[in-house]
């Protein structure tokens, strides 16, 4: 659990809505000068896995054409266990949680079903004109919707 709990999915129902998973071989240039994975490349990780998230459920080229895109605000990281290289790493991200402006991921890392680290993201939709925060896309919306309806059968 993360401080102050934040590691824990808002769902009721404990699901994973919009889960996408990626397996990562960990490369000689993943590792840092001890051996083990630096942690820069979870943060790039991550944004594999929001990427292709948000590949599959909201395209981000339409957004950009409408002036529009994500921005994160927040990326807290647990480091549970070293990876080191040749590794295989399995990642997991799902939408988290949809406020008005704001929505929240959560993702973990495991090694042969083991969690070696978990993440919570935190993002905002802004006009890049003016920077300003947008309502979250329905896209997204839909998304939490689906799987709170799902849990509640």
């Amino acid at each position: 659990m993360g401080q102050g709990g934040r590691f824990v999915t808002t769902l009721a129902t404990g699901g994973k809505p919009m889960l996408v998973e990626i397996d990562f071989r960990v490369k000689t240039y993943d590792v840092d000068f001890a051996g083990i994975v630096s942690n820069l490349v979870y943060v790039r990780w991550l944004e594999d896995l929001r990427l292709k998230m948000l590949d599959e459920h909201l395209p981000l080229e339409p957004e950009f054409r409408l002036g529009r895109g994500p921005v994160l605000v927040r990326t807290e990281i647990d480091y549970l266990r070293p990876l080191r290289f040749g590794d295989q790493a399995l990642g997991r991200m799902w939408l988290a949680g949809v406020r008005r402006a704001s929505w929240s991921l959560q993702a973990e890392f495991t090694l042969e079903e083991q969690l070696v680290a978990r993440a919570l993201q935190v993002g905002v939709f802004v006009d890049y004109r003016t920077l300003k925060p947008l309502p979250v896309p329905e896209g997204l919306r839909r998304g939490m919707q689906d799987e709170t309806t799902r849990g509640g059968k």
